[in-house]
C-alpha cells in the first residue's frame, strides 16, 4: 500500500531503480526516450504511442503545438544508469500517479522491445516522499542536480551522469529548458548564487547519505 498522499500544489521526491539493481538506461538513446516520455505523457488527456505520435508530427504542419494542461510540473531530474530521481509538483488530482504510470509502462515496453526481454524493469511501484519544508525542497534540488557527485562516481561515469540531470539547465541560461525552476531559482539573486548554494550543500548531503544508507531514498546505488 502506498503511504504517501499526493495533494495538488505539493512537491514530491519520486524515484526508483532497476529490478535487481539492473541497468535501465543503456545509452543516450534510452535516456532521450525517457525524457521524451516525460514531455509527451505530461498531459491531461491520454495519448497514443510515442512512435505513432512522432510519425504524425513529421507529416503535420510546422506550426508549434498548443499549450496543454499538465499533470505535474517537473522541477528537477536526473537519470543514472540504474535509477532515476524526479522532483515533481502535482498540478491536478491524481496527477503524479497517472504521470508515473504512463512513464513506467511506456518506457518498460520500449526497453523490453529494444533489448528482447520481458517482465518488470523497475523495482515495483515508484517510491515517493512528500517535501514538507522549503529547506528540504532546496537541498533536494541540489541532491538531484548533483546526483553523480553525491554517489561519488568515477570521472568518466560522472560526466555521463551529469549530462543526464537538470544541473546544466539550472546554472546555464539558454540550455534546453524542461523544468519549472522558479520555485528554486526565485529564492536566489541569480543562477550563480544557486550554484554556490548547491555546491556548498554537497558535503553535508554526502555525510547524510552515509548516515542514512539504509533509507530508501539514499539506497539506489
Amino acid at each position: 500500500m502506498r503511504t504517501t498522499f499526493f495533494a495538488v500544489g505539493e512537491y514530491y521526491h519520486i524515484f526508483n531503480r532497476g529490478v535487481d539493481k539492473r541497468t535501465t538506461f543503456e545509452n543516450d538513446d534510452d535516456v532521450a526516450r525517457f525524457y521524451n516520455s516525460i514531455e509527451e505523457f505530461n498531459v491531461l488527456e491520454p495519448i497514443g504511442s510515442l512512435y505513432e505520435n512522432s510519425f504524425v508530427k513529421k507529416l503535420g504542419s510546422s506550426t508549434s503545438k498548443p499549450e496543454k494542461d499538465t499533470l505535474v510540473s517537473l522541477v528537477a531530474h536526473c537519470t543514472n544508469p540504474n535509477h532515476y530521481h524526479l522532483l515533481l509538483k502535482q498540478e491536478v488530482e491524481n496527477g503524479i500517479e497517472k504521470f508515473m504510470h504512463r512513464i513506467g509502462t511506456g518506457y518498460t515496453k520500449y526497453f523490453n522491445n529494444k533489448y528482447k526481454r520481458s517482465g518488470a524493469l523497475f523495482q515495483g511501484r515508484f517510491k515517493s516522499v512528500h517535501i514538507d519544508s522549503n529547506e528540504y525542497l532546496l537541498h533536494l534540488s541540489a541532491y538531484i542536480n548533483l546526483n553523480d557527485r553525491v554517489h561519488q562516481l568515477g570521472s568518466s561515469t560522472s560526466k555521463l551522469v551529469r549530462s543526464r540531470s537538470s544541473w546544466e539547465e539550472y546554472i546555464n541560461k539558454g540550455t534546453k529548458e524542461i523544468c519549472e525552476k522558479e520555485i528554486i531559482l526565485g529564492q536566489f539573486g541569480n543562477r550563480n548564487e544557486y550554484k554556490e548554494f548547491a555546491l556548498s550543500s554537497l558535503e553535508s548531503i554526502i555525510e547524510r547519505k552515509t548516515e542514512l544508507k539504509d533509507i530508501d531514498d539514499f539506497s539506489l546505488e
